[in-house]
C-alpha cells in the first residue's frame, strides 16, 4: 500500500449487549447481568476507537433489531448489518459488500479487545503497505484484529473461538497466495480471568472509555 493511499476502513463487528446475548463464557463466572455490564464497558472502548479513526468507519451490528440503536452511535460511522452465518461467513459477506462499495483496505475488530491502541493500528497500517493481510494475534491463540487489502479467502470453515484460529487464519491466507504480516499480540476478554489483564494493561491508559472500564471493573469487585 503506497504511503499516499487513504487510510483503511475500520469495521467494528458488535452486539448490542443484553443479559444472555453475548459474553456467555464471561457470564458463566460473573452472572448474566454483571457480564452484560462489562460488555457495555468493552463496547464503549471499541466505539471510542471507531470514533477517533482517521479513515472511513463502519459499525456492523449482529441483529436487525439493533439497527436503529447502531445508527445513533458514532455519527461518522456507516451502519451495515451483519448477515446470517458463522463469523467467517459474516466476515466474507461484509468484506464483499464493502469492497463492492469502493473500500479497498479493511480492518475488522470486535468489541472485546480494550487494549487495542494507536501503536497496534499504526503497525497494522504499516504492514498493509507490504502484505496482503495483517493480523494481530491474541494470547489465547485467536486474533484480536484482522486486516486485508485483498478479498478474504473463504473463512467459513476456520476454527472460530478456538486456540487454533490464529494459525488457521494465517494458513488459509497463505494457501490463497496472500502474504501475511503478524503485527504483535494483545488479548481479548472472554473469561473472568481475562479481566486481570485489562486491569494491568489499562492501569495507566488515559483514554476516557478505558478509565470507565476500569471503574466498572472496580465497582464489580474486579478493580
Amino acid at each position: 500500500m503506497p504511503e499516499h493511499d487513504p487510510p483503511p476502513t475500520l469495521v467494528l463487528l458488535c452486539k448490542r449487549p443484553a443479559p444472555g446475548h453475548g459474553k456467555q463464557r464471561l457470564a458463566a463466572s460473573l452472572g448474566a447481568e454483571r457480564a452484560c455490564t462489562v460488555a457495555w464497558a468493552l463496547l464503549d472502548c471499541a466505539l471510542e476507537d471507531l470514533a477517533q479513526w482517521c479513515g472511513p468507519q463502519v459499525l456492523a451490528p449482529d441483529r436487525a433489531e439493533a439497527g436503529d440503536w447502531a445508527q445513533r452511535l458514532p455519527p461518522a460511522a456507516q451502519c451495515l448489518l451483519q448477515p446470517p452465518g458463522n463469523l467467517g461467513e459474516r466476515l466474507n459477506a461484509l468484506d464483499r459488500r464493502l469492497r463492492a462499495a469502493g473500500h479497498r483496505q479493511l480492518i475488522f475488530i470486535g468489541s472485546d479487545a480494550p487494549a487495542l491502541g494507536e501503536p497496534h493500528y499504526r503497525a497494522v497500517c504499516a504492514a498493509l503497505r507490504s502484505h496482503d493481510a495483517a493480523l494481530l494475534a491474541a494470547r489465547d491463540g485467536g486474533v484480536v484484529l484482522l486486516a486485508a487489502r485483498r478479498p478474504w479467502p473463504d473463512l467459513a470453515a476456520l476454527p472460530w473461538s478456538t486456540p487454533r484460529l490464529g494459525a488457521a487464519l494465517a494458513a488459509a491466507c497463505r494457501a490463497a497466495g496472500y502474504s501475511v504480516g503478524v503485527c504483535g499480540e494483545s488479548f481479548d476478554i472472554d473469561r473472568a480471568a481475562d479481566l486481570a489483564c485489562a486491569r494491568r494493561e489499562l492501569a495507566a491508559d488515559p483514554r476516557p472509555a478505558r478509565r470507565r472500564l476500569l471503574a466498572c471493573l472496580a465497582a464489580l469487585g474486579h478493580g
